[in-house]
């Protein structure tokens, strides 16, 4: 009995495998004006892209925990209050299933911790739900979104929408959508997240 009590103890804390996902560009229709992209900031305007639930459902029946890291400089810019973006994430966790959404919501000036491409926001889910960043992936539409990734050991995905050509470092991949990430992602991996190839 105290054997079967310890092994289930060492299961309930193994180490999982994660994707993390930026928001704007990824799950959500980003604005894009004069080339770059910005947060929407208008609650009717917070809309998720074609085919976002299908793919996030796809990894977590695959057995990934889903993690969206996002920053949100609109919130210290006083810009966008942050009850619009609870708001906006509250829908996020109704039509997607997410595990976590972690929030920076700093300025550049602020230099937090958790702003990416920093990677606060990652290592914090990590420890609340004890990751394996090794049998992670990282999915954004960013430099910063592949500098955070990388900086932890994930696998990390690009997602090329045209306003961030990423010339500063190397993404594993390039993808045009988050359904072709998770096409990539799922054919890397076997049952339950474990890469087969990394």
């Amino acid at each position: 009995m105290t054997t079967g009590a310890s092994s289930h103890r060492r299961v309930a804390r193994e180490a999982r495998p994660a994707v993390f996902l930026d928001r704007d560009g990824v799950l959500v229709r980003a604005e894009v004006r004069e080339g770059k992209s910005y947060a929407p900031r208008r609650l009717e305007d917070f809309r998720l892209l074609p085919g976002v639930g299908e793919a996030v459902r796809s990894l977590h029946t695959a057995g990934f925990l889903t993690i969206v890291v996002t920053n949100q400089p609109d919130v210290g810019n006083g810009f966008v209050g942050a009850d619009v973006i609870a708001a906006m994430h509250e829908i996020l966790r109704k039509k997607l299933p997410l595990d976590a959404i972690e929030v920076c919501p700093h300025r550049a000036a602020d230099n937090c911790d958790c702003r990416k491409p920093k990677a606060g926001m990652l290592i914090a889910a990590a420890r609340r739900f004890l990751v394996d960043f090794s049998a992670s992936f990282m999915v954004g539409d960013r430099c910063s979104d592949v500098v955070a990734g990388q900086s932890v050991g994930c696998y990390t995905l690009f997602v090329d929408r045209g306003y961030d050509r990423c010339t500063e470092v190397k993404p594993d991949a390039v993808v045009k959508t988050l359904r072709q990430a998770v096409q990539h992602i799922l054919s890397r991996t076997g049952p339950l997240g474990k890469s087969s190839t990394k």
